[in-house]
C-alpha cells in the first residue's frame, strides 16, 4: 500500500469510547499525528468536531457505514492503521476486518468478544499473512493490562531467574469503574450466540480456542468459578467477568511467542475481595451475583428484560466518574523450580472507557510508528506478541499506566 493519507483513521469516532479516544489523540499528539475521524453519521461527526474545539475544526472526517464493504475499502486505502470502536463486533465488525485484510491495512480494536475473534482468525488469517495486514484485537482494558502484565512479569523472571514463570495468577486487587451500553450489548450478544450454537459454546469454553494450531496442550487450565481462599495472595477471591477473554489472549500470546512462558504454562484471573470473614463473605456475594447475572442473560425471557435494564448503547460513565476510576492488578509468577515473583499493573481513569481510550490510542500509534512491516509480518497478533516493550514504554509515558516489580 503506497503512502496513505492518514497515519490513523478512527472508525466509530462518534461512539462513547470513540469520543474519548478522539479527545485523547488531540490532547496527546496534536499536530504530530495525521488522523481522521470516521463514522456513518455526518451530523454526529460535525458534533464531534465542535466538541473538539479548535483542533476539531481542522480534523478530517470520513462518512462510512460498517455494512458498506466498498466504503470500508475506500476508508482503508487512506490509512496506515484503522482503529475500530464499532461494536458489538460480532454484529458490525467483520466487513472492516475483511477490508483491512484485503487492502493490507493494519487494524486494532477493543473487542472482548472471544467467539468473534476466533471466527475472524479462522476466516482471514491466511489472507492477512499474504496481504501484510496486522490485525490486533482486544487492545483495550480487554486485554492489554493482562497480556502485557504477563509479558512484563516474564521479562523480569528471565532477568532474575534465567527462566520463565510457567504458573501465573492475576488478581484484580482494586478496581473502580462503570459500565456502558456498548459493553452490555456485546455481553448480551455473546451469550445469545453461545446459548443458540453448541459450536460457539465449545469455542468459548476452550482456553486454547484462539491459540495457534500447533499449540493444543493437554494440561488443565485453572479457572476460578466460585469463592475460594488464595493462600499465595492471602485473600479470598471471586470469579472475574473478563477472565474468559483475557486468559485466552494471554494463551495466544504464549503460543505466538513460541511458548516462551514455559512448558505446561497456566494462567488464571480472579477478583480479590479481601481477607478474613469479611473477604469470604464478599467473595461469596460476588460469585453468586455474577452467577445470577450470567444465568439471567443466558435465559431468553430474562435476557430481554435485562436488555431493557442495561444502559443503552452510547451511554456510560460521566467524565467525572471516568477521572475517579482506576485499576490495580497484581500478578504472581512461579517458576518450574518454585521461585516466585510479583508485579503490579496500575492504570488511572475508569478502566473500560477513560483508560481504554488512552490504551487503544497508544496501541494504534505503536502499530503505525513503532512496528515496521519488514520486521513484523501480516497476521492476527496479540498486543504482547506484536508490541511488547514498545507499547509498555508508550503506556508508561502517556497513558497513565505503570508496570512495576513488587
Amino acid at each position: 500500500m503506497s503512502d496513505p493519507k492518514y497515519d490513523i483513521v478512527v472508525f466509530g469516532a462518534t461512539s462513547f469510547v470513540g469520543k474519548i479516544l478522539s479527545q485523547y489523540l488531540v490532547d496527546t499528539f496534536g499536530k504530530d499525528l495525521k488522523w481522521a475521524a470516521a463514522a456513518r453519521s455526518r451530523s454526529k461527526l460535525d458534533a464531534l468536531q465542535a466538541d473538539l474545539g479548535a483542533a476539531g475544526k481542522k480534523l478530517p472526517t470520513i462518512v462510512a457505514d460498517a455494512d458498506d464493504e466498498e466504503a470500508m475499502r475506500a476508508m482503508c486505502a487512506q490509512a496506515r492503521v484503522i482503529i475500530s470502536t464499532v461494536g458489538p463486533y460480532a454484529l458490525y465488525g467483520e466487513p472492516l476486518v475483511k477490508a483491512c485484510v484485503e487492502t493490507g491495512t493494519d487494524y486494532c480494536d477493543l473487542t472482548g468478544e472471544i467467539q468473534w475473534v476466533y471466527k475472524m482468525i479462522q476466516k482471514y488469517e491466511a489472507q492477512a499473512k499474504a496481504s501484510g495486514a496486522r490485525i490486533v484485537h482486544c487492545s483495550g482494558f480487554d486485554s492489554i493490562p493482562s497480556d502485557l502484565g504477563v509479558f512484563f512479569l516474564q521479562q523480569q523472571a528471565q532477568i532474575r531467574f534465567k527462566q520463565p514463570c510457567n504458573k501465573v495468577k492475576m488478581r484484580v486487587w482494586k478496581f473502580k469503574g462503570g459500565a456502558s451500553g456498548g459493553t452490555a450489548a456485546s455481553l448480551l450478544n455473546a451469550v445469545k450466540e453461545a446459548t443458540s450454537d453448541p459450536a460457539v459454546r465449545k469455542q468459548m469454553a476452550d482456553p486454547y480456542s484462539i491459540c495457534t494450531p500447533d499449540y493444543r496442550p493437554s494440561h488443565r487450565q485453572p479457572d476460578v468459578k466460585f469463592a475460594q481462599k488464595d493462600d499465595d495472595f492471602g485473600v479470598w477471591v471471586a470469579p472475574f467477568i473478563m477472565a474468559g477473554i483475557n486468559t485466552r489472549v494471554v494463551q495466544r500470546s504464549h503460543s505466538l511467542l513460541g511458548q516462551a512462558y514455559g512448558e505446561n504454562f497456566t494462567y488464571e484471573e480472579a477478583m480479590s475481595t479481601g481477607s478474613g470473614p469479611k473477604g469470604a463473605l464478599r467473595a461469596g456475594q460476588m460469585a453468586m451475583g455474577l452467577g445470577a447475572l450470567m444465568a439471567g442473560v443466558a435465559f431468553k425471557p430474562t435476557r430481554g428484560l435485562m436488555a431493557k435494564i442495561f444502559p443503552e448503547p452510547g451511554d456510560g460513565p460521566t467524565p467525572e466518574q471516568q477521572l475517579a476510576g482506576f485499576y490495580d492488578l497484581r500478578f504472581q509468577g512461579t517458576t518450574a523450580d518454585g521461585q516466585t515473583l510479583k508485579v503490579k499493573v496500575y492504570g488511572d481513569r475508569d478502566p473500560g472507557y477513560g483508560s481504554t481510550g488512552k490504551v487503544l490510542g497508544q496501541a494504534g500509534a505503536c502499530l503505525a510508528f513503532d512496528t515496521p512491516k519488514a520486521d513484523f509480518p501480516g497476521g492476527f497478533w496479540t498486543p504482547a506478541s506484536l508490541f511488547g516493550d514498545r507499547l509498555i514504554k508508550r503506556l508508561n509515558k502517556d497513558a497513565g499506566l505503570s508496570f512495576e516489580v513488587l
